[in-house]
C-alpha cells in the first residue's frame, strides 16, 4: 500500500497528473488504470483521474503489477553496421524507438533485431532483449546490442568504466564563444516537468560532455560531442544549459524546425569486442535528411 498527503500547493491538480509527478516509475497509463479499478481511494473514496484535487486528501494506492511483457519479432527494416559472434552494431533511424515502454509497443528496434537474430542477450530482460545502452526517440545513429549474455555483462562494464568512446553530431542554435568547450554540470530530473531532465539544480548524476566547432553558419553552429556518461537526454541538456539548444529539440528550448526530428546523430562508437579482445570503431553516417538541412544552410 502506498500513502500520500496532498498539500494546499497540489490544490487544482489532476489527480491522475499528481500521482504521476509523485510517483514518476509508473507509467501515466498504469496510474490510470488503478484509478479506473478502485486501486486509488482519496480519503477513502474512490474518484475519477479527472478529480480536482483540494489540498489536504489522504490518498492511499494499493498497487496491481501488470502482466509481463515480452517483445515479438517483427520484419522492419534494420541497417547492421558491424557484427561478430558477441555483438552486432546497427544504424538506428529517428523516429524508431529502441524498446518497447509506455505507448509503444510494437515498431521498435527491439522487435526487427528478434526478428533479424531471433537469440539476443537476455540480461535486459524479455522486454529489452541485447540492450545495453539507448538513443531518444529521435536521434539517429550507431547502437550497439548484445548476442549473448556474457557479452551483455561485458560491454555494460564498459560502459560504467568509461572505456566506451562515444561521438555525435549536433547542429546547436546560435554562435558559441569558444570553439571546444567541456560541461561536467550534475543531470537529474526536472521537479516542475517530469518529462524533462535538468542541470540547473546543485545535485544530480554526474555528467561530462565535451564539444568541438566543426563548423559555423549565420544562425548555427555544427559540433563534434563526445560524452564520457550516458545520462538521460544528457547532450541536449548540457547543451542546452549553454542556451544553444539542438536544433529540432522543442523540449530544450529550440523554435520549431522543418526537420521533424533533433539534428542529433550518434556518429562513431569504439569498443572492445567481448569475442575478439580487439578494439571496435564503428561509424554511421550522417542520413540524408540531416545532410540536406546541412546543405540548406549554405
Amino acid at each position: 500500500m502506498i500513502q500520500l498527503s496532498t498539500l494546499s500547493t497540489d490544490a487544482g491538480q489532476r489527480l491522475d497528473t499528481y500521482l504521476h509527478s509523485r510517483l514518476p516509475e509508473y507509467s501515466r497509463s498504469r496510474l490510470q488504470q488503478w484509478i479506473e479499478t478502485g486501486r486509488v481511494q482519496v480519503d477513502g473514496r474512490t474518484q475519477k483521474r479527472s478529480y480536482q484535487l483540494r489540498g489536504s486528501e489522504q490518498i492511499q494506492i494499493e498497487p496491481a503489477e501488470l502482466p509481463p511483457l515480452r517483445a515479438t519479432p517483427e520484419e522492419l527494416p534494420l541497417e547492421v553496421l558491424y557484427e561478430d559472434a558477441a555483438v552486432i552494431a546497427v544504424n538506428k533511424p529517428a523516429g524508431m524507438v529502441v524498446h518497447a515502454g509506455t505507448g509503444v509497443h510494437a515498431g521498435t528496434l527491439v522487435n526487427a533485431l528478434l526478428h533479424r537474430f531471433q537469440k539476443l542477450s537476455g540480461v535486459g530482460g524479455e522486454l529489452r532483449p541485447g540492450i545495453v545502452h539507448r538513443l531518444d526517440r529521435f536521434t539517429s545513429g550507431v547502437i550497439l546490442v548484445a548476442r549473448t549474455d556474457a557479452a551483455h555483462r561485458d560491454l555494460a562494464a564498459q560502459f560504467g568504466t568509461r572505456t566506451v568512446e562515444k561521438i555525435y553530431l549536433a547542429l546547436v542554435h546560435g554562435a558559441l564563444k569558444t570553439d571546444q568547450g567541456r560541461i561536467a554540470t550534475p543531470i537529474t530530473r526536472d521537479p516542475q516537468r517530469r518529462v524533462r531532465m535538468t542541470s540547473r539544480l546543485a545535485h544530480g548524476r554526474s555528467a561530462l560532455t565535451e564539444y568541438r566547432v566543426l563548423r559555423r553558419f549565420q544562425k548555427f553552429t555544427l559540433l563534434e560531442v563526445r560524452i564520457g556518461t550516458g545520462r538521460t537526454h544528457q547532450i541536449r541538456v548540457h547543451l542546452s544549459s549553454l542556451h544553444h539548444p539542438v536544433v529540432g529539440d522543442k523540449l530544450y528550448g529550440a523554435p520549431s524546425s522543418p526537420l521533424g526530428r533533433f539534428f542529433l546523430h550518434a556518429h562513431r562508437i569504439t569498443f572492445t569486442s567481448p569475442a575478439t579482445g580487439e578494439r571496435v570503431t564503428v561509424t554511421a553516417p550522417l542520413p540524408a535528411e540531416l545532410q540536406h538541412y546541412l546543405d540548406s544552410l549554405g
